[in-house]
């Protein structure tokens, strides 16, 4: 896949995971299964969002070579 596809897409996936995980603290701070210290747009969810994007673009650049084991 080419690179620009490739940062493309994880940056999607980058803006969806902020989005989902902002949303499940909203969730786990209203129904106080979070504590109080978490809060939205923080380290936890730039942290996840980060990583999720960063696994993506791995896969997304390898050679094919390396997805058959080879």
């Amino acid at each position: 896949m080419p690179d620009f596809v490739a940062a493309a897409l994880a940056s999607a996936v980058f803006c969806l995971a902020v989005i989902a995980l902002n949303a499940l603290t909203r969730l786990a701070l209203q129904a106080h299964l979070a504590p109080d210290g978490l809060a939205e747009n923080g380290f936890l969810q730039y942290g996840g969002a980060l990583v999720l994007a960063r696994t993506t673009y791995r896969r997304a650049t390898r050679v094919p070579d390396q997805l058959l084991g080879e």
